[in-house]
């Protein structure tokens, strides 16, 4: 009502929405019982078919009955067949001689559709132009009336009400129902709500019908678009009064959950996309969704499918195929294999699940998982052709259903592995070897390079899920890095706009090989892949693969003694959460090792022991992870050094991370050993660690002038990160070599640089490097 009130204000108001959601009622009610600012006049059109010989003098004579003579000096009442009056046109007649009222009128078109560019359309619009302020008007129709809605709209000049704003609330919903003593509770009454999605028609159809019902919450339960009611309701009132094309086109988008333009063409044919736009403009059951998508009303969807399904049975599967096609090449794959599992033909879901690289979807190493239910769906799906394969003993008829077989063992190994599953993943997998082996030599060297590519990731994953990671000898790594380099040359083999949108594949393999690497202790290279991946996966992705090259990088700046660089990567890996992280994942172990080490230099062994027993837990259950096993190891005895032990000697530390480091370097951790010895003893820092506290005062210098204590106060103001930089200064490395150390931008370095220089008076690498010996910071 509000709306409406502020709406008569300006010179127009529309009231658009479908049939039966309350637009007349609304305004009638708004008509009875607000203010107004004038007189009131209700004239009823003709919806499309306005004539302008018949709607301007029924607007006159509506407007004389409730005493407003439009017509300037006092032209004839009666109109002549070109539709004027005295010579003239009636709009003109009838602007002029409102434009010269002293009190405004209020007109209510109601059903005013015409087409756009039509006689009527263009007269309303120079009513509206010439006579505002004393002419307000409300159009009330289905569809947008062609009155230059965007010019006002950008001018302010419009108020608008559509089908949202129609809906019914909770609360009205209540009302309504009270009104046909029906009763029900808060859940009954949201679930009708959501279902009918405020629709009025669709309410009040559902409180006559539940009148008098014995369980009216089960009816609620059941109520849907292929209620009786509503189905005879909306086919009346919109389906069987559209043209035969526009009807066509209605029914066989129904089965999308969304629709474009596009889309549409796809399904019913490529004439459709013009009239698309046309349904769009003149129907308000599809809502709009934003960059050209829209959706059909829940309820009028129901109906429409209800219709397809009796009219053209045979032709819902091969619509569903033209939609999965569609949406599978514009990379929309949860939709297309939506569409595909709807055909009800297994081997072709395997099909497009394959040919579309939707691994990567379907084992969540992207930030966009499947749907539960859909990959429920796909699971019973590939059960079902898996079984019949079985039951013929995977020997195909043909060569085209050996390729098309193989597809969907695949599909059925890659849902078992995502739920968790890995025996059933293995038995898939060595089935698909099986039919592909019984291919002749030929057709066997033909299986398209997504097929090969998307076993071969689905090996990978299952590998380096369940394998015993490799221990101490880099040869028991091949196994990771021979995958990593089949799965790349396959990757080589695809377009290039294929792999670009499959960004998961060339990260995942980067993250094996680069995870084996580092478990090698080869750290370099190790370092060269994870960085590669997070390359590959991108700075705004949320997903496993990031979690997971973090982690490693967290881990392998742990190795290097780097636990201050190892905390800000092992916080970042956790930020947002990725969810469905298995307990028993590894690298969760890794991340508490991790943590334990950062505890640890910050002299808190309590904390770390906390740490560790959260590293216990995880890796008394399999896969086991033998170097992380040997850093926690190495943790737990140095957390015994800082609480019971004596500070330990150089040689002491030396020999320790020697017999306990596994296939880690010993440099790095002997570093980060110290660190934790210095935090928890009060031992000297190691080599290139900077001072935390002032040094003696130097004899004949007072205090505040001391060397040591300017030294101490910089180093107070001196950030972790500027620490860092210093560090890295003294050992004559470039802007480009720290950055890669720090895992850092350069341009963020050379802040860090500036910010260094400043604060120790400096201008150049050199001096700031003496500065820093001369103050003890080095």
């Amino acid at each position: 009502m509000s709306r409406l009130a502020r709406g008569v204000l300006g010179p127009l108001t529309v009231v658009v929405g479908p049939p039966g959601a309350g637009k007349t009622a609304l305004v009638t009610e708004w008509a009875h019982t607000s203010a107004l600012p004038g007189p009131v006049v209700w004239v009823t059109c003709d919806g499309g078919k306005e004539v302008p010989g018949v709607f301007w003098p029924r607007v006159v004579a509506k407007l004389r009955e409730v005493g407003v003579d439009p017509v300037y000096a006092g032209g004839d009442a009666t109109a002549s067949p070109s539709g004027a009056t005295g010579g003239r046109p009636w709009p003109a007649r009838v602007a002029e001689g409102l434009a010269r009222r002293t009190e405004p009128v209020v007109i209510v078109l109601d059903d005013f559709e015409p087409a756009p560019g039509s006689a009527a359309a263009e007269d309303v619009t120079l009513l509206l132009r010439h006579a505002f302020p004393m002419v307000r008007l409300i159009v009330v129709a289905r569809r947008d009336p062609p009155l230059h809605l965007h010019r006002r709209r950008l001018a302010g000049e419009l108020t608008e009400l559509r089908t949202d704003d129609l809906a019914f609330t909770e609360k009205e919903t209540v009302t309504l129902l009270a009104q046909h003593d029906v009763t029900l509770t808060g859940s009954a009454v949201r679930r009708l709500a959501r279902r009918t999605e405020g629709w009025a028609a669709g309410l009040r159809l559902a409180a006559m019908s539940m009148a008098g019902h014995r369980d009216p919450a089960a009816f609620v339960r059941r109520f849907a678009g292929d209620e009786e009611a509503v189905v005879s309701y909306l086919a009346e009132e919109v389906l069987d009064v559209q043209a035969a094309p526009m009807r066509h086109l209605m029914l066989v988008t129904s089965i999308l959950e969304r629709v474009n333009a596009e889309l549409a063409a796809a399904v019913a044919g490529a004439d459709a996309d013009g009239r698309f736009a046309v349904l769009v403009r003149q129907n308000s059951f599809l809502h709009p969704l934003g960059e050209g998508w829209y959706r059909y009303h829940r309820m009028f969807r129901d109906v429409l499918l209800l219709r397809l399904r009796y009219e053209a049975p045979e032709r819902v599967a091969r619509l569903h195929r033209r939609a999965a096609d569609w949406l599978g090449g514009h990379d929309l794959l949860p939709e297309a294999l939506g569409h595909a599992l709807a055909a009800g033909d297994p081997a072709y879901v395997a099909q497009v699940a394959v040919e579309r690289l939707a691994v990567g979807r379907i084992l969540e190493l992207t930030g966009e998982a499947l749907p539960e239910d859909l990959l429920r769906r796909l699971s019973q799906s590939a059960a079902t052709a898996t079984e019949t394969a079985t039951a013929r003993g995977l020997v195909p008829d043909t060569d085209a259903d050996g390729a098309r077989g193989c597809e969907v063992l695949l599909l059925a190994a890659a849902v078992a592995l995502a739920q968790r599953d890995v025996e059933g993943c293995y038995e898939a997998l060595r089935n698909a070897d099986a039919v592909i082996a019984g291919l002749p030599y030929g057709v066997r060297k033909a299986v398209p390079v997504t097929t090969r590519l998307t076993g071969s990731v689905i090996r990978m994953a299952a590998r380096a899920a369940t394998a015993a990671v490799v221990g101490e000898c880099p040869v028991e790594s091949s196994w990771a890095l021979a995958a990593a380099a089949e799965v790349d040359e396959l990757c080589a083999g695809l377009p290039g706009e294929a792999i670009e949108h499959r960004p998961e594949l060339r990260a995942f393999t980067h993250l094996v090989r680069g995870g084996a690497e580092l478990r090698c202790g080869r750290l370099k290279r190790a370092e060269q892949s994870l960085l590669a991946a997070l390359k590959a996966i991108g700075p705004h992705e949320n997903s496993p693969l990031r979690r997971d090259c973090l982690i490693d990088l967290a881990l392998l700046a742990t190795v290097r003694g780097r636990t201050r660089s190892a905390a800000e990567l092992a916080a970042s890996a956790q930020r947002p959460e990725v969810r469905g992280w298995a307990p028993a994942d590894r690298s969760r172990a890794a991340l508490h090792v991790v943590r334990a080490w950062s505890h640890l230099a910050r002299g808190e062994p309590a904390a770390a022991r906390h740490e560790l027993n959260r590293v216990d837990a995880v890796l008394c259950m399999p896969p086991y992870d033998p170097p992380v096993a040997a850093l926690r190891r190495l943790a737990g005895e140095t957390a015994d050094m800082c609480e019971y032990g004596a500070a330990p000697t150089a040689e002491a530390v030396r020999d320790l991370c020697a017999a306990v480091a596994g296939p880690w370097p010993t440099e790095g951790l002997e570093r980060a050993v110290r660190l934790a010895c210095t935090a928890a003893h009060g031992l000297p820092r190691p080599a290139g660690t900077p001072r935390r506290t002032p040094v003696a005062v130097e004899p004949g210098r007072a205090p505040s002038e001391s060397a040591g204590s300017r030294g101490a106060a910089k180093c107070q103001v001196l950030s972790g990160r500027e620490r860092d930089v210093l560090e890295y200064l003294a050992r004559t490395m470039t802007t480009e070599e720290i950055a890669a150390e720090m895992y850092l931008s350069v341009n963020t370095v050379k802040t860090h640089l500036k910010s260094v220089y400043r604060k120790l008076d400096v201008t150049r690498r050199s001096a700031a490097v003496r500065r820093a010996r001369e103050w003890e910071l080095l």
